[in-house]
């Protein structure tokens, strides 16, 4: 199935809301607008943070045949920059306005084999996927890394549907996932699909260069917002606007810089489309690349950076900004 990205907006009115672990938890929306979700769909959200709306993307985990109802998950992160507040607030009966189910994330039906990696809660991107591997026989297995039993959404529903195509691996029981051993057992007409936090993907990735496998048969989604760095506050400016902001931790840098009357470009919000770039003037400090657009040699280049994700902090060794004193300049322009 190819991308849809036309953005339909609609009213979503909450119709179930549940927590499936301590950290996450599980909407169903009705559509005022019905349209099935495919696996991979997303919807986006407009939420509240401080008063001012802001649009957040959630995986639909699953949605009715006849599309009148979506169903989300939303975890709440400990560097939210709000949204996921904002969406474990809801309750039965409130409304929001939501897209239409959008695609950038399609399964390909017909593959030899699949592998999908789900590491934390991008488990909500394979669910659906999984899924439909499971209802057309396909040949699949489901990997699910995790710190604990106690924090994986949706594991004993997972466990009761794919029983042997599944593996678990937990950090607290000893055993983590381990990407080479994972990339050992994949052949060159598999395909891989995942979604997690960002150094789970940077290993899959360099791993499966090295392998010498198709790219084109590794295909992925991003959070958005993790990185290899916990985000601390640091400045921003646009020299050539005569703006100075600074971005603090609950906050993108793109955010920071419309806040501060700037007028920028962007779509994804999630580091993967590159619309939001900008270019690096200046830097005291190192960046924390956050995005999926940039090459690894475009990343050490450290000339652009995506400012819908990417920060940056004070020190490469990860000492916070607070513990030295010192705060990350980054000098750009838009």
């Amino acid at each position: 199935m190819a991308a849809t990205n036309i953005e339909v907006w609609q009213t979503g009115t909450v119709v179930e809301a549940e927590s499936v672990t301590a950290e996450t938890r599980r909407l169903v929306l009705s559509q005022s607008l019905p349209k099935k979700a495919e696996p991979g769909s997303h919807i986006d959200v407009m939420v509240t943070i401080n008063g001012e709306r802001h649009k957040r993307s959630y995986s639909v985990v699953d949605s009715s045949e006849d599309g009148l109802r979506v169903a989300i998950s939303v975890y709440r992160a400990p560097q939210s920059r709000g949204g996921s507040v904002f969406m474990q607030g809801l309750e039965v009966g409130d409304q929001l306005e939501i897209t239409q189910p959008l695609q950038n994330f399609p399964l390909r039906v017909g593959a030899p084999r699949y592998v999908l990696l789900a590491g934390g809660i991008g488990i909500t991107a394979m669910v659906n996927m999984a899924r439909v591997l499971h209802n057309i026989k396909a040949d699949y297995t489901l990997v699910y890394a995790g710190r604990s039993r106690a924090a994986m959404a949706y594991l004993p529903q997972l466990e009761a549907l794919h029983g042997g195509a599944l593996r678990v691996h937990v950090d607290d029981e000893g055993t983590a996932l381990k990407v080479d051993e994972l990339l050992a057992g994949v052949d060159p007409k598999t395909e891989l699909y995942m979604c997690g936090p960002i150094r789970l993907m940077d290993a899959v990735k360099r791993g499966w260069d090295a392998r010498g496998l198709s790219a084109p048969n590794l295909r992925y989604e991003t959070f958005g917002n993790s990185g290899w760095f916990d985000p601390e506050e640091f400045v921003v400016r646009v020299p050539r606007l005569g703006v100075e902001t600074t971005v603090g931790p609950g906050e993108s840098m793109l955010e920071a810089l419309e806040g501060a009357g700037v007028d920028m470009m962007f779509d994804c919000r999630k580091g993967e489309c590159g619309l939001c770039e900008v270019r690096l003037l200046g830097l005291q400090g190192t960046v924390d690349h956050r995005d999926v657009f940039y090459s690894e040699r475009q990343q050490h280049a450290a000339a652009k950076m995506c400012c819908c994700v990417s920060r940056a902090v004070s020190s490469e060794t990860g000492a916070r900004a607070d513990a030295t004193g010192e705060r990350a300049v980054v000098t750009i322009d838009v």
